[in-house]
């Protein structure tokens, strides 16, 4: 019997203990799983990188089955997804043409990231003794994107907690490149009489950012005494990370439809951290990075969807900026919009930072079931 093998990628961190979780998650994949070869790599800030991961796992592959699964360890799709890992992918196909690389989705907004988030909003509602769910807020902290559909993937699972929950304003921010952000959001919450303020990070594992998050939610507390916090850790070893994994791998070996994804990656170009050593004073950095090319996107002839590959950088600083970026508006079910200025009095349940849908995203329920639907 021929061993799968799998390759892991996360995107890797400057703060070395995120690294090192990924690493003690795939150790822990690995107890649970030793019928799987399961390598792991990094998209950037660590010693091993797409290219070592890639041919550590081909050199596995060579010896077994003669294929490779490249899972990316990361929540949304945007541009690692989107270019950075596909492209490792084509450079890796050519140098080991005996060898077929596939790829899978990424986790995704499903069920499973629901049933994770509700969790940590469960267990911060008790940190809080409780509270009347109607007087306390909730926001859904992301990573931030110029991918709009990424963003729009944090959106989709705030108004899905909405839904699940008693709660009755939920909203989503970031941390850096788009708008709203934590302390604007705060204001709006208190502005429409919150009395507890539930922030979730939407990240899967340690890193500089959450610093920042739980120093942010420090400054928050002193800033709004009136005001009672409470706010979750990253996801780390959730059972759902795991079984979405799990179920990646079981439609791959299965054949199963859609079990892989395949981006055109004509004309990427790869970023590189060479040139972006950043030596600013006490401030500290993080970096996404994408490229503004379209990308085919398909799921073998199904599908033929067109992207963009967007090329970031966030400078994350221990301080905030405000920024003016005139009226928003804010649709109900009710049929009117209205002014998000945080002066209003009316409120809406969710915050959306995505725009209108692309024609081609139809909004299928089927990726609240994780099987994946395209997007982008």
């Amino acid at each position: 019997m021929t061993t799968p093998t799998l390759l892991l990628v996360g995107h890797g961190s400057r703060e070395p203990g995120g690294n090192a979780e990924i690493e003690q998650f795939a150790r822990r994949w690995r107890q649970d799983r030793p019928e799987w070869h399961i390598e792991v790599c990094f998209i950037e800030f660590a010693d091993v990188l797409l290219d070592e991961g890639m041919d550590r796992a081909a050199a596995h592959a060579q010896q077994h089955a003669g294929k490779v699964l490249v899972l990316p360890l990361i929540l949304n799709a945007a541009g690692h997804v989107k270019g950075d890992i596909p492209y490792a992918l084509e450079q890796a196909r050519a140098r080991h043409p005996q060898v077929q690389f596939d790829y899978a989705p990424h986790l995704g907004a499903c069920e499973p990231v629901l049933t994770v988030l509700r969790r940590k909003l469960r267990h911060a509602m008790h940190r809080l003794d409780m509270p009347d769910p109607h007087g306390t807020g909730v926001i859904l902290l992301g990573r931030g994107s110029s991918d709009r559909k990424a963003n729009g993937e944090v959106s989709k699972m705030a108004r899905w907690l909405w839904e699940e929950t008693d709660h009755e304003l939920v909203d989503v921010a970031f941390t850096g490149i788009t708008y709203p952000r934590l302390e604007r959001v705060v204001q709006r919450h208190m502005l429409l009489g919150m009395t507890q303020i539930v922030i979730l990070p939407y990240y899967l594992f340690t890193g500089t950012l959450m610093h920042r998050i739980d120093r942010q939610v420090e400054h928050l507390r002193k800033q709004y005494p009136q005001l009672r916090f409470a706010h979750s850790q990253y996801f780390g070893f959730e059972p759902e990370v795991f079984a979405l994994l799990d179920e990646r791998v079981g439609k791959w070996l299965r054949g199963a439809p859609h079990a892989t994804v395949r981006y055109d990656v004509t004309g990427h170009v790869p970023h590189s951290h060479d040139d972006h050593d950043h030596a600013h004073g006490d401030h500290e950095h993080g970096h996404e990075h994408g490229h503004e090319h379209g990308h085919g996107h398909s799921h073998g002839d199904a599908h033929d969807h067109d992207h963009d590959h967007d090329h970031d950088h966030d400078h994350d600083h221990d301080h905030d900026h405000h920024h003016d970026h005139g009226k928003h508006t804010h649709a109900h079910e009710s049929g009117h919009a209205h002014d998000a200025h945080p002066q209003h009095t009316a409120h809406s349940h969710v915050t959306s930072a995505v725009g209108q849908r692309d024609s081609d995203d139809d909004g299928n329920d089927a990726i609240r079931r994780c099987t994946h639907v395209p997007t982008f």
